[in-house]
């Protein structure tokens, strides 16, 4: 019985192996976040990102804009030097693909990004060309751009300006959430670096519900969301100071701005 018993659990076990990390991105679970939301009518529930393989939600569109290049024979494994100006987890995402699938990753990042976050990068190859910090993500992207038209074979996936980023998180962000709330969702909150995750899953999510209020974060500093400037601000991976190609304004019901104190105490928090 034992012998038999030990027999299934590999069987079971076989059918839950990936064959490689591109297919452990997604499905990352909800977490009721109770203490964070005690006073509070409603539930506060987070999206785990850091259960995708770079551990961030940014791997959802890089392996998207990888695979939809692919699938339009834009780029090819060993051919192809991939270019992109990012804030960091993008990076980390397009890193790891590349190097599963076969390709060159050259990153433009402005100097503020983290020490911890350029090691990471270039621990999983990525070469990394650094801009003036005060020019923020613009800066980065021009740098990305003289680079795409010197490099021969070199292409862009334009984080900030490609559909199948938002689409993602259309396809399967919103649908993951939705399933495992059992379509008890009444405020969908994210921060906004590119727009993608609000647009596309927000816009899901309200063609689910339309009483969803869709709630878009950015940085106090860099509003400009809110009719605001561009500006620094120590909160990594959103506000990059200009209004992204891919962000959908006419789904947003409200922004909302913190700031960085408020950012550190919040992470400081969720962490205790």
């Amino acid at each position: 019985m034992e012998a038999y018993e030990a027999r299934e659990l590999k069987a079971v076990a076989q059918t839950n192996i990936a064959d490689d990390m591109c297919q452990l991105v997604g499905n990352t679970p909800l977490l009721r976040l109770g203490r964070f939301g005690e006073g509070l009518p409603g539930e506060i529930v987070g999206k785990l990102e850091s259960h995708n393989p770079g551990a961030s939600v940014k791997d959802r569109i890089a392996l998207a804009m990888i695979e939809s290049a692919e699938a339009e024979g834009k780029i090819e494994p060993g051919k192809t030097i991939i270019v992109e100006a990012t804030s960091g987890n993008t990076g980390i995402g397009l890193a790891w693909v590349a190097s599963v699938k076969g390709y060159k990753i050259i990153l433009c990042m402005p100097k503020s990004m983290s020490i911890e976050r350029r090691k990471l990068l270039m621990a999983l190859g990525a070469e990394l060309v650094l801009t003036d910090a005060d020019e923020g993500m613009e800066g980065a992207i021009d740098q990305a751009k003289l680079l795409i038209e010197s490099l021969p074979n070199a292409w862009c996936p334009e984080q900030f300006n490609n559909p199948a980023n938002p689409e993602m998180h259309r396809r399967t962000t919103a649908e993951e959430i939705w399933r495992d709330a059992g379509g008890k969702v009444d405020i969908f909150v994210a921060g906004v670096g590119t727009g993608g995750t609000l647009t596309g899953a927000g816009s899901r999510l309200k063609e689910l519900n339309p009483d969803i209020k869709v709630v878009a974060v950015e940085p106090e500093t860099s509003a400009v969301l809110s009719g605001g400037e561009g500006g620094p601000h120590m909160i990594q991976g959103i506000g990059a100071g200009f209004i992204p190609k891919v962000y959908n304004a006419d789904i947003v019901d409200e922004v909302m701005t913190v700031s960085n104190d408020e950012a550190m105490s919040a992470s400081r928090q969720l962490a205790t």
